[in-house]
This record gives structure tokens, sequence and C-alpha cells, in this order.
């Protein structure tokens, strides 16, 4: 297991004429205390953007827009916003503003922006990010955010008036938020011309942001200025075969690379916490095999499940005898610098967010990354020192990946960017500026899907209840249970219902005997309706005999994933109570509960079959019942369940069940067809 000798040496990877600097590198939360405000000031000099100064804000004063081109490691994130409110841009209470398309990027530059500026983080450097907000709304000068959190913003203040400044930062990744940002804050630039726009973009798609922005404006509306980026030489190394269990290998290979004793903290990319969980897991067993001359192994986790804490764990330095290996998705493949990386591991794998018109579901799909991505993972292993790149697949595999992963946009549900348009007063969205278009069946199935929930009237325009579902920090259809839940008389279990279903991996179930022994205490919280209920019964429990590591870690629940629910549920209640919404308890009547979540799980609805699997109402696409769901081995009494989401691997699984009645959804438009007749009986 220690030999590496099945690699087949690749070509020199990005980076391998640049700068060889070795200063400190930008987006990195350092544990290492800071001997002085002098030695941070140093550190900053020595960043390539410095020498960029005057030319940056030369820009952004005689610009509207600036497209800024420059690598990870040049200091843009962390300096630009810094140099603004030096020159004066956030003065007489204005703010400059920085979005990420990642929670973790936001947190962790704020904390290092705020060290560097010598402010507490949340005082005049913040940050804030779907359920957390840690800035002060008089002091916070420097705010960075999620680009989603910007958006919803734009609905409170649809001309961000608070902002003199607002930089759009890795803008090549194409979320779905940061397209509709760009368009809307094109939009704002026509009506409030001395807000500056800066989109930092990797260089392929530089000139597609020019041209987008220049659009219907002035020459002078849009610059380019490019910043030299810095990274050292990576290797870049090939398996000579394809392997049929790239998490196996990946362990493996780890393993190989901490026996040659050769320094420097080991990057892992994985598609998804269960491959992470699984490869953390592989190397756990093979510590205490470690000779004793080796150093020790720090084993951590990054991806978007964890708490901010568990995220900032992986930025501090490791103690000396110790190697860092770090096992994330994609979460780690731009916006972030984490310091020390000298081998990166490349399953070659990514988890996306697809969308299927059709038949108006989405699923979590584990694809091959693009060309570009995997050029992002390489480059993560030369920031600070020369590195390799060990690439889970053939060279001939990567010759046939895409260049680029394709724009959120053209595979996302667009129900609630839809609604959110409509909420800004955009009503036409044929003569909205899309950056791309998105396709139009995702448009239209998005405008039927929400005249059918009654947010959008028949004129297109928004209903009474659509605005007030617009400004909820969740999905469409989890707003319409908390609004439906007035109707139901079950606001307090809704409430606690919508907050469990944000977070994944509640339940602790390990393996082999352990894992038995966990199911047990799971089975005390089991609701034979399944697992909406059951989240539920375990909330409750936590929050009446819990509330602490070792309840949990004794009843096989997450302690990390509970507490998180607790601050979840306690921010959406605001929301309730701004509404108006009843908290009334159901008092244990479970089919009233149930009713009402029909009302925001009505599309995904399924069928069992005598085979033992479901088929979608829509669709009829074949489904598996996640394994760990309450109803992964019995069939539901009536034959029907609704679920939260669907997730592709081998097959197509679907997570979180409950069962219903069928004549249930009639209310919610779905049809039944008579077998005798073949005639249909319709709701509407």
């Amino acid at each position: 297991m220690a030999s590496l000798q099945f690699w087949k040496p690749g070509t020199v990877g990005p980076g391998s004429n640049l700068d060889r600097a070795t200063e400190t590198e930008e987006n990195v939360v350092s544990s290492a205390p800071i001997s002085s405000a002098l030695s941070l000031q140093a550190a900053r000099e020595r960043l390539p953007i410095f020498k960029h100064r005057q030319k940056l804000l030369y820009a952004v004063e005689n610009h509207g827009v600036v497209i800024l081109v420059g690598q990870t490691g040049s200091g843009k994130t962390t300096q630009l916003p810094q140099f603004l409110y030096e020159a004066g841009w956030a003065a007489e209470g204005n703010r400059i503003a920085c979005t990420q398309p990642r929670r973790v990027a936001a947190t962790s530059v704020a904390s290092r922006v705020a060290a560097e500026v010598g402010t507490t983080l949340g005082d005049e450097v913040g940050y804030t990010i779907r359920f957390e907000d840690v800035s002060d709304k008089e002091r916070t000068r420097i705010l960075y955010m999620t680009d989603g959190m910007l958006f919803r913003e734009t609905l409170i203040d649809p001309l961000l008036s608070r902002y003199s400044v607002i930089m759009i930062d890795e803008a090549h990744e194409r979320s779905i938020y940061t397209d509709l940002l760009l368009g809307v804050l094109k939009k704002i630039r026509r009506k409030r011309p001395s807000l500056r726009l800066i989109v930092s973009s990797a260089t392929l798609d530089a000139a597609a942001f020019l041209e987008y922005f220049l659009s219907g404006n002035s020459p002078d509306e849009a610059t380019i200025v490019s910043l030299e980026g810095r990274a050292y030489p990576v290797e870049v190394a090939y398996l000579e075969e394809p392997v049929p269990d790239y998490v196996q290998k990946a362990a493996e290979v780890v393993w190989g690379i901490h026996l040659q004793q050769t320094p420097g903290d080991i990057l892992v990319f994985l598609s998804g916490r269960d491959e992470i969980d699984r490869c953390l897991e592989i190397l756990s067993e093979l510590l205490p095999t470690l000779p004793r001359n080796a150093k020790r192994l720090q084993l951590l986790a990054l991806h978007a499940g964890l708490t901010t804490d568990e995220q900032l764990r992986v930025f501090e330095h490791a103690e000396r005898g110790w190697r860092k290996v770090i096992v994330a998705t994609n979460i780690a493949e731009a916006s972030v610098t984490i310091e020390g990386i000298k081998f990166v591991v490349d399953s070659g794998f990514v988890k996306i967010r697809t969308y299927n018109p059709t038949t108006a579901m989405s699923s979590l799909v584990t694809t091959p990354v693009s060309q570009a991505s995997a050029t992002q993972r390489a480059g993560r292993a030369g920031r600070t020192a020369p590195g390799v790149c060990y690439r889970l697949y053939t060279e001939q595999a990567f010759e046939r990946l895409q260049p680029t992963t394709p724009p959120e946009i053209t595979r996302t549900d667009l129900t609630t960017p839809i609604l959110q348009l409509k909420s800004l007063g955009i009503d036409d969205l044929m003569k909205f500026e899309w950056v791309s278009s998105p396709p139009a069946e995702s448009v239209l199935r998005a405008l039927e899907g929400l005249v059918h929930a009654g947010m959008i009237g028949e004129d297109g325009r928004l209903t009474v209840i659509g605005e007030k579902v617009a400004e909820c920090p969740v999905e469409v259809n989890i707003a319409r249970m908390l609004f439906a839940s007035k109707d139901y008389k079950c606001g307090e279990e809704i409430l606690t219902i919508a907050a469990m279903t944000t977070i994944q991996d509640v339940f602790v179930i390990p393996e082999g005997a352990a894992g038995a022994l966990a199911e047990l205490e799971r089975r005390k919280f089991t609701a034979e309706e399944g697992d909406h209920l059951t989240l539920l019964n375990a909330y409750n429990a936590f929050v009446r005999y819990g509330r602490s590591s070792s309840w949990c870690k004794a009843h096989a629940l997450s302690f990390r994933a509970m507490s998180r629910a607790v601050s979840i549920r306690s921010q959406l209640k605001k929301y309730m109570q701004r509404f108006g919404l009843p908290l009334e308890s159901c008092e244990g009547d479970a089919k009233r509960l149930r009713r009402c979540l029909v009302t925001g799980y009505w599309r995904n609805v399924a069928r069992w079959t005598a085979d033992g699997t479901y088929r979608a109402v829509r669709g009829d696409t074949v489904l598996h019942v996640h394994p760990h769901s309450v109803l992964f081995t019995r069939k539901p009494r009536s034959g029907w369940v609704i679920f939260h989401e669907m997730e592709e691997t081998k097959k197509t699984q679907i997570r979180i069940l409950t069962e219903i009645e069928p004549d249930w959804l009639l209310e919610h438009g779905h049809k039944f067809y008579d077998k005798h007749s073949g005639a249909s009986v319709a709701a509407q």
C-alpha cells in the first residue's frame, strides 16, 4: 500500500513559469499568533496585487465595472476591499461588499481581513451567510457574504443603497445567484451610476463578462484589469489504468505519500460527504500501523454540511510532527487557499445538482469534473511551494472531459429564483438581461409550479403570499408549508421539520457491530409514518433531554447537526412571527401534520410498486428508497409517499420520505385515472 509505482508521470501543471514568491496567501486563516501589525503589513505588501494598487483604484474611480483577472494567490479577495476602504470608499456610512459562491470562503476571508485591519471580526469587517450574521449594521464597513445573501438583500433594498462598491468574486464559477446578481447589478448601475462593480474572474470568462456589461452601455462602462498570478510548478501524475473504487484508491495514495516522509500537507477531492467519511474511516483504521518514526496524521473533512468553526479548522497549521490530510468536496477547489498543501489527490468527480424540467425534479448527480475544475484542483498544490497532483484517472480520460462546467442556471430548478425576480418587480423575464439564458422549459415549468402553488396569479404577478414567501430564506416548497401550517394548526412541528430538513447526517450510524447498536438507538425515535416525523421526534428529544454531545453520542445523533438545527429553527421562527403565522402545536395529530407536508411536497410524490421500488408520479422514474430511511425495509400502508429530495448515485434514490393518503393530492392538481374506463378525475 505504501508504493506509488502505479503512477505514470504527466505534464507539468499550472504555474510553471509564474512568480516564485513564498509570501502569505490570500484567503488564508492562520492559527499562528500574529506577532505584530507590522509583520501583517509587510506580508500584504509582498502580495502581487500590492504593486497594482493605484492602477486598480484608478480603474474603479473611472469605470462603472472593473473585470479583474487574477489567480488565487494574487491577493485580490483580501486586499482589494482593503484598498477601497483605505481610499475612502466606505466613508459616510457606505459599505464595501465582497461576495463568494461558498460560505466557507466568506467566513475564512473575513477572519483574515479582520486580523489585517486590526479589528474584531463582526466589527469593521464582518460576514453574513444563510442563518449566520457576524456583522454590525452601524460599524461594519467591509462585508463578506455569499452571493445568495446579497441577492436576497435586493428584495429589501432594490438599489443596494448601503453599498458604494460591490465585488463579485469567483464569478467564473457561474453559480445561479452570481448570474442573477450580475443581471440585477447591471440594472441597478443604470439607475445608480455611483455604484461601482468589480467582477473577479478567470481569464477564460473575462472577455465574455466585458462584452455583457458593454452591451447597451457606453464604451467607458467596463474595463479589464489583469494581475499576474503566483504559483509554483505542479507535477501532474495520472493512473495508467482506471480503478473500480476511487475512494479506496484515494486513501491508498494518501497513505503512500505519507510513508515516503516528504513534507507537506495533502488535499483530497471527493464528490460528497459519504465518500469523505469512508475515506477518513479507511485512513483511521490504518493509523495504528504507522511506523514509530513517522509523522502523525491529522485527518480533517471539509464540506458544506460542517459548522463554520469546523470548516475553519482546516486553515489552522498542523502541530510539529503532524501532517494534515484534508478530504474535501469541490468547496476547496477555488475561493479558499489552504496554506501548506503540497499534494493534491483528485478523484475526478463532483456532485452537482441537476434539474429535469420535464419531470420537475431535481437530483444530486455524481459526474466527472471539467478540465477547468481539474486544473483548479491541481493548482491547489502549487500555492506555497512546488507540488504534485495525483489524478485518479487516465490522461486519456482527462482529454475527454468537458472544457468547463455548464453555468448552474442551465441545470437548476428556477422556481425560487424566478419568485425572487418577480418580487424585485422583474415581471417580464424575457427582457431580463441574463448572462446566460436559462432553458425555456425550465422557466415555463417554474412559472407553472408557482401558479399552482398560489405564488403567482393568472396575470403573472406575485400574489400576497408569493411576496412573503420570496423573503423566506428557504426553498419555495418549505416556505409554502410554513404558511400552510396556519390552516392545519401545526406551526410548531412544521417549523422544526423545516429546520431539520436543511441539515444532513442527523443520525450517526457507523458500520459493523457499533452500527447495529446505533440503529437500535435510532429506532427509539422512529415514527411509522416516515422520516419527517422521525426527525421531529429526534429534535424534540434533543431539546427536552439532550443538548449535550454525550447525550447525542448515546442516542446515535450528531450533536453538531442538532445544534445547527436549533439555530436554524430560531432564525425561521422570526420569519413566522414577522408574517403573523401562529406557532400552534398539532398535539400529536400526525394526519394533520402530514397533510400540511403535502402542501410543500406535492410535486415530489411516488407510489410503491410490487418489486419494492417506487415510481415517481411525474415522469414515471424508477426510484429507490435511501438506506437511511425508516421506510427502507417496509411498504407504506397507503402505497404512496412524498419525499424531500432525489440523489443519483448508481441508482436514483429518494431521501426523507413520509407516507400519505393519495386523495390528499387532489387538492394540488394531481389526477386519478379510472383503470376500467381510462377516464381521469382531476382536482382542477
